[in-house]
């Protein structure tokens, strides 16, 4: 018996609850929302470093708003379409995030530039975890500042008053350096900073994994390919001793 489904059905099985109609969707929908998450991610960007105020900050408050209405209207399509709709809402919890937070949403365009990475399955799974993973770690810097800077730039005793500011702040507590020269005062500032530092976390200990899965599957294929010069002229000449031993027995 043939698949009779779509070959990107056949490569990748469908999660539970998902159908035919809700795939279709997803296709349709796709581009029109990761579009929709790059307009937030701009309008959102000049809405809070512009600091507006009046008609340009309502034009702004609009877009963002229709934006977040779009995936809404998407995240309920889809469950409406899925059966059974309580499985389809357990295995798509990523699906909801993104509606309380569109601008994850181009997290997915990272997924074609892993199309240059390595053919096997555990070479491209680990092009996928580092492309993810850094992609990620950029676009919570960059909207982890613009929350710290909208409730920290006019707070009594805020360090933090520029974007430049907030960017510098996000990459030292994303990559655990912390200088402390600008802090967060704010309950929401703080807040934000705390999901930076879990952030800075996953993504350091994904970039170890990485590498350290990478580096022993290179050694596993070919010991002698990886080690330094020096380990690998010791090993040579015990050889050459144990080989000259053997002889002289």
């Amino acid at each position: 018996m043939t698949d009779a489904r779509p070959a990107e059905q056949a490569e990748f099985p469908l999660k539970p609850g998902e159908t035919a109609a809700t795939h279709r969707w997803s296709q349709i929908m796709y581009w029109p929302l990761t579009v929709a998450a790059i307009l937030f991610l701009i309008t959102y960007t000049i809405h809070v470093v512009g600091d507006l105020s009046g008609t340009a900050a309502t034009a702004t408050t609009t877009i963002i708003g229709a934006v977040w209405l779009l995936f809404l209207v998407d995240y309920l399509g889809r469950l409406m379409l899925a059966n059974p709709r309580s499985a389809w809402f357990r295995s798509h919890l990523a699906a909801l995030s993104m509606v309380v937070v569109p601008a994850i949403r181009p997290v997915r365009l990272l997924d074609t530039f892993t199309r240059v990475f390595g053919r096997s399955a555990a070479s491209n799974l680990r092009a996928k975890l580092l492309i993810y993973g850094i992609g990620s770690a950029l676009l919570l810097i960059w909207y982890i500042s613009l929350i710290v800077l909208q409730f920290e730039r006019h707070a009594p005793g805020a360090t933090i008053k520029t974007y430049g500011d907030s960017v510098w702040w996000a990459f030292c507590t994303v990559t655990t350096v912390g200088y402390g020269d600008y802090v967060p005062v704010t309950a929401p500032g703080r807040v934000a900073a705390v999901v930076l530092m879990a952030g800075g976390v996953v993504l350091v200990g994904l970039i170890v994994a990485t590498m350290s899965s990478l580096v022993y599957e290179r050694v596993a294929k070919d010991p002698q390919a990886e080690l330094p010069v020096p380990m690998l002229h010791l090993r040579r000449k015990k050889r050459s001793e144990q080989d000259s031993d053997a002889a002289s027995e």
